[in-house]
């Protein structure tokens, strides 16, 4: 982690909606999710929520050997978003704990605000993350 890692640090990423993007592909084994509206998923919404805070994290952190993962997410979904339109993802650090971050976020989509909330975030050594990984895959192959 580099000093200039503090609460305070804002992002914003824009992302247009495409039809992969939608309820109907996110689990494409699921008949029913293919079965529902092709609106923005909620667990692409929270992709794009990460997404935005591991961008606004890498330039504090050694990236690549640092990195960060979600631990935690507190969000809403409150509109629906057609494919075509622009969201935009706003987040800003509010808490820096030792290797523990939250970010408040929020997402919009040029008509309305569609999400807020917080999400907590664990920066960690890619490589001992990696191993700790490959022990845990061992120990079912068994």
């Amino acid at each position: 982690m580099k000093e200039t890692l503090r609460p305070g640090i804002e992002h914003e990423l824009r992302f247009r909606v495409p039809l992969t993007k939608t309820v109907p592909a996110l689990y494409p084994e699921s008949p029913e999710f293919r079965a529902m509206p092709e609106v923005f998923a909620t667990g692409f919404m929270v992709g794009l929520l990460e997404w935005a805070c591991i961008q606004a994290l890498n330039p504090h952190l050694d990236w690549p050997v640092e990195q960060s993962v979600g631990t935690h997410i507190n969000v809403s979904h409150s509109a629906a978003t057609p494919p075509g339109f622009e969201v935009s993802a706003k987040v800003k650090l509010v808490e820096v704990d030792g290797r523990r971050l939250i970010f408040q976020v929020e997402a919009h989509d040029g008509a309305e605000v569609i999400s807020k909330g917080t999400h907590e975030r664990f920066i960690i050594n890619a490589e001992k993350f990696a191993a700790k990984m490959r022990e845990k895959a061992k120990s079912i192959s068994r």
